[in-house]
């Protein structure tokens, strides 16, 4: 793994969460994307080299849509950037690590995606991430 590409924050309205993020880092967000797929509305904020992103359900089936009425607004997962993401999927099952998805998929900011089922780290929901170009 190369580095935290972002955290993912569960909200329920991203119009006024852009508004009280934009107010905590000085600075505006600086891309809203939907992701049909995931039933999500995205927005990214740039901090440091980090990104935060701020994820809204679209539909009530959306996997945000539960988290929130499980857990409440809050941090949904931590992304890592890694070179080769279907080595490191590989990598992490021969681990013990539990995948959400057996093949990447398109996710927001360029990115392909796999996820890592939160029981196999510790409560905590991974999000693998590499870089595409359409």
């Amino acid at each position: 793994m190369k580095k935290v590409e972002h955290i993912g924050i569960a909200v329920k309205d991203i119009h006024k969460s852009n508004d009280l993020f934009a107010k905590l880092f000085g600075k505006e967000h600086y891309k809203l994307e939907k992701v049909l797929s995931e039933g999500v509305s995205t927005s990214f904020f740039k901090v440091g080299s980090t990104k935060i992103e701020l994820l809204e359900a679209t539909n009530p089936d959306s996997p945000i849509a539960k988290f929130i009425e499980k857990r409440g607004e809050g941090i949904h997962h931590i992304a890592f950037e890694v070179k080769d993401i279907k080595a490191e999927m590989q990598r992490l099952e021969a681990e013990g690590f539990q995948l959400l998805n057996k093949e990447p998929k398109k996710g927001a900011d360029n990115k392909l995606v796999c996820f890592i089922h939160p029981k196999t780290a510790n409560g905590v929901l991974v999000e693998l991430c590499q870089s595409y170009n359409e």
